[in-house]
């Protein structure tokens, strides 16, 4: 396997470990091609699809272009030398649903939000609230594991900056 494969399904595997639950709570709504729907008023995302989010917040950083990894509202991208970075907006799952998932996380603030980090050895992700039932959840895997120290706090930049683009609550 490629080091760029590699990366990517160590990232795809960080995000797919936290990003779902067994019991969602909420009203179930199809995808269109994987990104969010404008139609639900409810989705403090609509109209912002993570790839888009992410790319730009990875402008001029040396990452690839973003790859949306699932058929939910979530992207990769990966920098040669370094790992990959990743995003998912989710309107149905909170915070709750994340430290039931991930019992050791830990609680911090992003940008005054409430917010979890959980580090692992594929990297970091830090989840934060939007609202009681949507989160974001920016990831920083490694591509070295000798680096992984780094992974947090190169995540919650990654956190703070999306947490900057979001309508002020």
């Amino acid at each position: 396997m490629t080091k760029k494969l590699a990366v990517t399904a160590l990232a795809c595997a960080a995000l797919a470990t936290t990003a779902c639950t067994s019991t969602v709570s909420g009203t179930p709504a199809p995808a269109m091609s994987g990104l969010p729907s404008s139609a639900n008023t409810s989705d403090p995302f609509a109209g912002m699809i993570a790839c888009q989010v992410l790319d730009q917040l990875n402008s001029g950083q040396g990452f690839n272009p973003g790859d949306n990894i699932s058929r939910r509202n979530e992207c990769t991208a990966t920098k040669p030398g370094l790992g990959s970075n990743g995003l998912a907006l989710d309107p149905v799952q909170g915070l709750a649903a994340f430290k039931q998932v991930n019992p050791e996380s830990i609680d911090i603030t992003v940008n005054g939000r409430k917010a979890l980090q959980e580090q692992n050895p594929l990297g970091c992700t830090i989840a934060f609230e939007v609202s009681e039932h949507a989160r974001v959840l920016a990831q920083m895997a490694m591509s070295q594991p000798e680096r992984n120290a780094e992974a947090c706090p190169l995540a919650h930049d990654l956190a703070e900056r999306v947490e900057a683009l979001l309508p002020k609550r």
